[in-house]
């Protein structure tokens, strides 16, 4: 009996630990974004977003902060940098005048999230000229806590 209760204790002990380890591995920033752009095949408007990455379940969760109905829950892989970044920062794919989600940097981290890319972002790449395509970064700050 004596066994069954310690065994019970740490199967409790180590889910919350790893429920803990989950939680702080989550980093949340905030990011105005000043052009309507696509993650996966949706389309969301310009304005200030929530920003989640979550290495731990390879997902990032965006959320417009005036509108929280527009948002995406996005699956991510796992992207290397060679060293730490110093800021946290937003990614973007440029065709014309289109702008698709592309990576999610955190500060204090090497490690980043890249997006998978959507077919309609593969069929703009394909027909965007060479001059028309490029990249569009923006730094996210951490959230506004209130008093």
């Amino acid at each position: 009996m004596r066994k069954r209760a310690l065994l019970m204790a740490v199967v409790m002990a180590l889910t919350i630990l790893a429920s803990t380890r989950v939680a702080s591995a989550q980093q949340l920033m905030v990011v105005n974004i000043p052009f309507d752009f696509a993650v996966g095949n949706k389309t969301l408007p310009a304005g200030e977003y929530s920003v989640k990455d979550s290495p731990a379940l390879n997902t990032l969760l965006l959320l417009d902060r005036e509108d929280p109905a527009q948002g995406a829950f996005l699956p991510t892989l796992s992207l290397d940098a060679r060293e730490i970044q110093s800021e946290s920062k937003l990614v973007f794919n440029r065709y014309g005048n289109r702008y698709f989600l592309s990576q999610v940097w955190s500060a204090g981290r090497s490690g980043g999230r890249q997006l998978l890319m959507s077919d309609r972002e593969k069929e703009m790449a394909q027909v965007a000229k060479l001059e028309n395509q490029g990249q569009v970064t923006l730094v996210a700050s951490l959230p506004r806590t209130n008093p």
